[in-house]
């Protein structure tokens, strides 16, 4: 093991999307990670599946959790665990014996964190959602969209990814220092609402200040002003151009070849149209690598759009080591630490690949896990 949480030891009840990318955080930067699967999706010919960036880093047990003895077996393992992570809807937990009573009985020192979308408590608490759902009622997806269009959803990065999985991690760790003084555990709360808020923050201090307006594509970071906006070129790619400050922006216009005393004001936003116009026409007359020949590189806050695949061999991207792994195509371990920094470690084989060598490791002997096999409690 290595990295910063090296020695952490944590209990991941196999969730989608926004657990295993929080879990994937954690393991990336050394913790152990043990992935509770259920028992019925072990694949009936046990063959080594393709490695998987998602799935990388953890182990995988195959347990069933409507057995008691699967049950008391997740139990035993928390009770030598330091952080136990669920993404049930609220009261499922409860329901299968490993809520939080449950788990803090067996170890009182443990984190224990609850990722949903909606949050424990609230009036859609119980209900079903995705990474959508909760963007949209944040206001972040009806703030994002086209001048005079309709908003628009912006993948999952920050429901699902951002508000959820790295909002959970980072909630853990900070509930996981605090046990480690006071030796006692907590349950993390981690709504995807909550977190996307949380990220959306400065923006409502931008609306309650009036620098921020409910109208799509006319504010300064949403693509409405003409130094904060995606611009096409002359063979149908894009640039990004971002010169926020006057010294930047100032470059920019000189750079590409507009006079800037025959613009407005820079921060004239009853005019900014006309400006953008202006940009864009002179972003016609060259094609995206030209203006990256020219722009690339300066203070003129300038950078090209690129699709994933043109990304993973980005030059910036090379320099820094972003893209790894044996097929250059995952991220690495992220911030990078100069002494323990992350490292990419395996994914699981299979479904439950793991569930003898962990349970061994972890304190049961073997006549333990024949019998829990035997009466059907763990498989894999």
């Amino acid at each position: 093991m290595a990295g910063p949480l090296a020695g952490v030891k944590v209990i991941e009840l196999a969730g989608l999307g926004a657990l295993p990318f929080g879990t994937l955080k954690l393991a990336d930067m050394g913790a152990e990670v043990i992935r509770v699967d259920r028992l019925a999706e072990v694949p009936d010919v046990k063959t080594a599946r393709d490695y998987s960036p998602w799935d990388r880093g953890r182990r995988s047990i195959a347990v069933d959790l409507k057995n008691p003895a699967g049950v008391e077996t997740v139990l035993r393992l928390a009770a030598d665990a330091d952080i136990f992570l669920e993404a049930f809807r609220p009261g499922v937990a409860e329901r299968l014996g490993v809520g939080p009573d449950d788990v803090l009985s067996r170890n009182p020192a443990m984190v224990y964190g609850r990722l949903t979308g909606w949050g424990q408590t609230g009036a859609l608490a119980p209900s079903a959602g995705h990474s959508l759902n909760y963007e949209a009622i944040t206001g972040v997806i009806g703030s994002v969209g086209p001048a005079g269009g309709s908003p628009v959803p912006v993948m999952q990065l920050l429901g699902d990814f951002a508000g959820g999985g790295l909002t959970m991690a980072f909630g853990v760790v900070c509930a996981l220092w605090e046990a480690k003084q006071s030796g006692k555990g907590q349950v993390v709360d981690a709504a995807m609402t909550d977190g996307v808020a949380s990220l959306a923050s400065v923006f409502y201090g931008m609306q309650a200040s009036g620098v921020h307006t409910t109208d799509l594509g006319t504010n300064l970071f949403d693509g409405g002003s003409p130094f904060y906006a995606i611009y096409e070129c002359a063979d149908g790619g894009y640039m990004s151009i971002a010169p926020i400050e006057p010294h930047f922006y100032a470059l920019m216009l000189e750079t590409i070849g507009v006079d800037q005393s025959t613009l407005p004001a820079q921060y004239d936003r009853e005019r900014w149209p006309k400006v953008k116009a202006t940009i864009q026409a002179k972003m016609l007359e060259k094609t995206r690598d030209e203006w990256c020949e020219i722009l690339e590189g300066t203070d003129c806050c300038a950078a090209p759009v690129l699709s994933f695949d043109e990304a993973r061999v980005y030059p910036h991207h090379a320099d820094r080591g972003t893209f790894a792994g044996d097929t250059g195509t995952e991220v690495v371990p992220v911030p990078i630490l100069s002494r323990t920094p992350g490292q990419i470690r395996p994914s699981p084989a299979w479904v439950g690949a793991d569930t003898d060598a962990v349970l061994g490791q972890w304190g049961f002997d073997d006549d333990e896990i024949s019998a829990l096999r035997r009466d059907g409690a763990v498989g894999g």
